[in-house]
């Protein structure tokens, strides 16, 4: 598959390169911290002062949207949730949202994923169930309610379709082919499916073609969905990889901590973000 024209995605020397190509305004779609998040790109955005960027967490977000909103770098987030988890709130999100300088779009998980699922199959909207009943329904004049049209008195929800500018996240592998191997997260494929463009951070580069290989391919996203590539290794820092490394919570902890005032999280920034972090 690799001498196909659709596939020739581009080898990018680093995640500033990635970073550079990220225009000021454009829509991200992000994972949670648990499945891949590119954050040598969050860093690199932060150093090159990126501005007035859509954020959308599929389904949630965490540290590398928090440092992204106390950076300055955000005007809008779409989620269903920004956390730090077991490290708390995400304190640069929470300070933004009370202050009114971030606009907040309150999502939930299945709306999310419905929305990107529209787009990965060409579709205007996605029906769906989970989320009538909810208070969101209400707040939301772009959700939409119609009849069933095959019974009565059968309510549906429609997701509209929702096409993020960029995919951003990092991954295990790439192969020479411009292939990425993402393992069980199976998100990410939706996010890359649905976005125009993909910027994808990876560990270590495979020879070949990994869609050649009955045991990694259901793990790939193919090349005909990724942009460009840039080699990263320890990219998810302080975030994991699985089987690769591990969570950093002792760091999480003390970005929680100094994060809660403006004065503690310039000199995280200083510290970790705008000179080179040995991971």
């Amino acid at each position: 598959m690799s001498g196909l024209a659709s596939n020739d995605t581009q080898f990018l020397p680093d995640a500033g390169a990635i970073a550079a190509r990220i225009a000021d305004g454009s829509s991200i779609g992000l994972p949670p911290d648990y499945s891949l998040v590119a954050m040598a790109v969050v860093r690199a955005l932060v150093r090159r002062q990126a501005r007035n960027l859509k954020l959308i967490g599929v389904p949630q977000l965490g540290l590398c949207a928090d440092i992204l909103i106390g950076a300055g770098c955000v005007s809008e987030v779409e989620t269903s949730a920004v956390t730090l988890g077991e490290a708390g709130l995400a304190p640069r999100f929470t300070a933004a949202v009370e202050n009114k300088t971030l606009r907040m779009i309150d999502a939930t998980c299945p709306m999310v994923h419905s929305g990107l699922q529209a787009t990965e199959k060409g579709v205007p909207f996605m029906p769906m169930r989970g989320v009538l009943g909810s208070d969101l329904v209400k707040r939301h004049p772009d959700w939409m309610t119609i009849d069933n049209p095959f019974a009565k008195g059968d309510p549906l929800l429609l997701a509209k379709a929702i096409v993020p500018d960029v995919a951003l996240f990092h991954a295990r592998w790439a192969d020479e082919a411009g292939n990425v191997w993402v393992g069980r997260r199976k998100e990410l494929a939706t996010i890359a499916h649905a976005s125009r463009a993909c910027y994808v951070t990876y560990e270590e580069q495979k020879k070949g073609d990994m869609l050649e290989d009955e045991l990694l391919a259901p793990g790939c996203i193919s090349s005909v969905y990724v942009t460009a590539v840039a080699s990263a290794p320890r990219g998810a820092w302080p975030l994991g990889v699985p089987q690769v490394y591990g969570i950093a919570d002792a760091h999480l902890m003390q970005y929680a901590k100094l994060a809660k005032t403006e004065e503690g999280f310039a000199q995280y920034l200083d510290e970790f973000v705008r000179k080179p972090v040995a991971a």
